[in-house]
């Protein structure tokens, strides 16, 4: 991994998402196989993020791919409301119970592995590879990158449907430009780790809606993404990431 990362930062991250996207995907076919939802995924994810954690706290990178405070106090942040609010969208029209226990469990706990490694690959090491030469172009990479990934959910079985699946990569390139403006302008990702574990892990408690309402939702955190993340690139503060 060391050679791949002093070579080039930028192939080491491509690596990094290609293993995730194909991985993540196979193991949520082992799951379904073995009729336990996420019971390989969560196996994999939990060896992925050792790997890294391992990778990162040997080389003494932890800061540099946001494993660290803030560098802006909460308040200027708006506390994190928009963040908050964001997070919960999945239990706007409802809650219900889509899974049994067990699954429910191996669910939740995926979900918080999946936030962790999508904020470190998309935001840390893809951002920061790129972010070196071009500032503006490594934002809007990382965004619709992480956005555009969302498609593999069309392919992967999981049998999301249409127009609920476009709602989720508008959404999702919205959310990944305000998480990587945060951690452009915070240094930290955590607070980005969390909600973004937080709205995935809900998503098994959310109630089946129309499709008219998905587009709602999507059109709603999208428009609190972006203007959130408009407010915090002007925030002025003294250190900056870059």
């Amino acid at each position: 991994m060391n050679n791949l990362y002093e070579k080039s930062k930028l192939w080491f991250a491509i690596t990094w998402i290609i293993s995730y996207v194909v991985g993540a995907s196979c193991a949520d076919e082992l799951s379904r196989f073995v009729n336990l939802e996420k019971s390989i995924t969560l196996i994999f994810l939990s060896i992925m993020s050792a790997v890294a954690i391992v990778w990162m706290k040997r080389n003494g990178l932890f800061c540099e791919f946001g494993l660290c405070k803030a560098n802006i106090k909460a308040s200027k942040l708006l506390y994190y409301i928009p963040l908050i609010i964001i997070a919960s969208c999945n239990l706007w029209f409802g809650v219900t119970l889509n899974l049994k226990l067990l699954a429910t469990a191996f669910y939740i706990i995926s979900m918080f592995f999946v936030g962790f490694l999508e904020e470190i690959i998309f935001r840390g090491f893809l951002f920061k590879a790129m972010a070196e030469n071009n500032l503006k172009s490594a934002i809007i990479v990382s965004s619709v990158t992480f956005g555009i990934g969302h498609f593999v959910n069309l392919i992967n079985g999981s049998g999301a449907e249409f127009i609920p699946n476009i709602c989720q990569v508008v959404s999702a390139i919205a959310i990944g430009f305000l998480f990587v403006v945060f951690f452009y302008k915070t240094k930290s990702l955590w607070p980005c780790i969390i909600a973004h574990g937080v709205l995935n892990s809900l998503s098994v408690f959310a109630a089946k809606t129309s499709n008219t309402k998905q587009i709602i939702v999507s059109a709603v955190i999208s428009v609190i993404a972006v203007v959130y993340g408009l407010f915090i690139l002007k925030i002025k503060n003294k250190e900056k990431l870059l």
